[in-house]
């Protein structure tokens, strides 16, 4: 698939806004589970330092890159190898001053034939700058997932972001 038939929707109500970006991934939703919740495989593709405190009520900490991002929050649902959902609650950093206290992201995993998994990631609650500015960020981390899971080099995540920021508003 290329990135414009991969792009992700971005729904403004208001101030706010949910990015939401579904894949197939031509692997079993136990291995897509644990490239979004083992931190070594986040480190990864994320590019993300993270602990995560795997259950109900467990909390997640993360400290993203290529920014810098120090991202908390509790876990809302942990329910392995289905949805992981947590609170992003981002520390002021000069590209968000105030901070973003009350996004959530939702990763859903439904089985899809014997070994594939459709991907289904919701980053709601966004400030609408925060979305807009967010959105190609997201796609280029989820084709750096797809690659991860395949085995194959990790396109470079400014590039990536460059290649598919026109698939979005701005």
């Amino acid at each position: 698939m290329n990135a414009e038939t991969q792009r992700g929707e971005v729904i403004i109500e208001g101030n706010y806004a949910t990015l939401k970006y579904e894949r197939r991934l031509a692997h079993p939703r136990e291995v897509v589970w644990k490239a979004i919740t083992d931190p070594r495989e986040l480190a990864m593709w994320f590019n993300n330092k993270a602990v995560i405190n795997g259950r109900n009520g467990g909390t997640i900490d993360f400290v993203t890159g290529p920014a810098g991002f120090h991202t908390t929050g509790r876990i809302l649902v942990w329910d392995p190898p289905r949805v992981f959902e947590h609170e992003w609650h981002t520390a002021p950093h000069p590209q968000l001053p105030n901070g973003e206290a009350e996004a959530v992201i939702r990763w859903e995993l439904v089985r899809d034939g014997d070994s594939s998994t459709i991907l289904t990631m919701t980053f709601s609650r966004l400030t609408k700058p925060t979305a807009l500015g967010f959105a190609p960020g997201m796609h280029a981390f989820l084709d750096r997932l797809e690659a991860n899971l395949n085995g194959d080099p990790l396109p470079d995540w400014v590039l990536q972001y460059d290649a598919v920021k026109s698939f979005y508003p701005s």
